[in-house]
């Protein structure tokens, strides 16, 4: 386990790696590795002192095309709901993320998302809003997303990042509305950046986003 000095806000893609693995996977024996995986994944975060690991991993849950699909869908949702359990025995919360199409096929909105949480009903299960992913995919501003589910309690993990791929402040995409919004409802949650474009390296890229995102925050205090 890490110490006080060492601590992270949570983990991220947990599926990416290693090879083979599927939270939707018809084959039994793939998806009990997977979840033997993803304990794994809960117990580090907790022994690193994280509070959330967030479920993207797209390509390890894609649902098959035809009849196939809703059997795949309930092999994701019984993990999940095991996933849910050990992750609040252990203190952290697991979520969720929605991803834009053609990247995932299956929880593409945060409605989706919210959906599944409800009906597993644990605490340790929670979604999150990606702004990349909420500005490529859903009908509505990520603002307007945080408005509307912040007040459910489900949204624990936020991630600033634009449609483009970069950093926030680094496209089109307006971040003081969703700084805004998060202030307003008085989110005590992780607020992350997770461009995939780093411009013009990656040094640079954080140090930017740091600045930038506190030049917002000073400006709506």
């Amino acid at each position: 386990a890490a110490d006080a000095g060492m601590a992270i806000s949570g983990l991220h893609w947990l599926l990416v790696k290693p090879p083979g693995l599927s939270i939707t996977s018809e084959d039994p024996a793939v998806r009990q590795r997977t979840l033997h995986w993803l304990r794994g994944m809960i117990d580090l975060c907790a022994d690193l002192g994280g509070q959330v690991l967030v479920h993207g991993s797209p390509a390890q849950r894609r649902l098959p095309d035809g009849p196939d699909a809703a059997a795949a869908r309930q092999h994701a949702i019984d993990t999940f709901a095991v996933l849910a359990e050990h992750a609040h025995s252990v203190g952290v919360t697991y979520c969720i993320e929605p991803l834009a199409p053609p990247t995932a096929n299956f929880i593409t909105s945060v409605e989706e998302a919210v959906a599944i949480v409800r009906e597993i009903g644990e605490p340790g299960l929670r979604t999150m809003l990606d702004c990349c992913a909420a500005g490529r995919a859903e009908a509505e501003s990520p603002e307007t997303l945080l408005e509307r589910w912040l007040p459910s309690g489900l949204i624990a993990h936020v991630q600033l990042n634009d449609p483009n791929g970069r950093g926030p402040g680094q496209g089109e995409q307006a971040v003081k509305p969703v700084l805004d919004a998060l202030q307003r409802h008085g989110y005590r949650g992780w607020v992350a950046v997770e461009p995939f474009e780093y411009v013009p390296d990656g040094p640079a890229c954080a140090a930017r986003a740091i600045g930038y995102l506190r030049g917002m925050l000073e400006g709506t205090e």
